[in-house]
């Protein structure tokens, strides 16, 4: 059974996460299955907005199932479990479409971070935030103390993860860190994918990669990427291919 599920909605996608019976809790099945999704959602030209939701109404996800990590050697898990957790979040932050969390409920440490990785969040009135993971003896390992302190003030996110205190829904829309706080959040986050097809996909896309190279979120890829989406329009570029091959000299214009 699939504990991360792929619902194609017409131009939009969500992935919902299903295991409310550990809180929505991640297990590597349910990174390795949220990974793949995302390969699926980026390489459907039809989609244009991805929303991230989740099974129940006590938490959006309540972050790392211990038992998936609790008997790891240090080694693996550095190694594996922390590695994996960030490849897979580092793989939905840089999807190519916009990305909305609807958190119905909590959301603690791997579900916070699971969070951040999408580009807007909205979160319902009695739902909290949490980074708890030094109440287990460890650190914050799928980007709580890296993506989390672009999104949040420092001090702000020094109380979470030193002091263990949860943000509330009404502090986390006043400090920005969500775009809405709804009864309702994955109603209220359709209506805000809605808003996105009323936009060019392209500039979409590029205007993401724009914002995500001025905050770090894989600054050079992204650098690149625009760059060689400039650069493949060009008459040269065709040019050069062509004469590649013809096996000639390519004659560029500079046009």
């Amino acid at each position: 059974m699939s504990r991360v599920e792929l619902h194609v909605e017409g131009p939009v996608a969500r992935l919902h996460l299903n295991n409310p019976g550990k809180l929505n809790a991640f297990t590597p099945e349910m990174l390795a299955e949220l990974e793949a999704h995302c390969d699926a959602v980026d390489a459907n030209l039809d989609l244009r907005a991805v929303i991230v939701s989740a099974e129940g109404e006590r938490a959006f996800c309540a972050g790392a199932d211990i038992i998936g990590w609790g008997a790891l050697s240090p080694t693996d898990f550095a190694r594996h479990w922390v590695r994996l957790g960030h490849r897979v979040f580092d793989r939905l932050a840089r999807l190519s479409k916009p990305t909305i969390a609807a958190m119905q409920g909590h959301a603690f440490g791997g579900g916070l971070e699971l969070s951040a990785a999408c580009d807007i969040r909205v979160l319902a009135p009695a739902a909290t935030l949490a980074l708890p993971e030094a109440k287990v003896g460890i650190v914050p390992g799928w980007s709580g103390t890296q993506r989390l302190a672009r999104l949040l003030p420092e001090p702000v996110l020094r109380e979470m993860a030193l002091f263990g205190r949860r943000l509330s829904a009404d502090r986390a829309l006043a400090l920005g860190f969500v775009a809405e706080v709804a009864e309702d959040p994955l109603a209220a986050a359709r209506l805000i994918a809605e808003g996105a097809l009323a936009a060019a996909p392209r500039a979409q896309e590029v205007a993401k990669y724009q914002i995500n190279a001025a905050v770090g979120e894989d600054r050079p890829a992204m650098i690149e990427a625009l760059g060689g989406g400039m650069i493949a329009a060009t008459d040269d570029k065709a040019e050069g291919v062509a004469a590649f091959g013809e096996k000639r000299k390519p004659d560029f214009k500079g046009r």
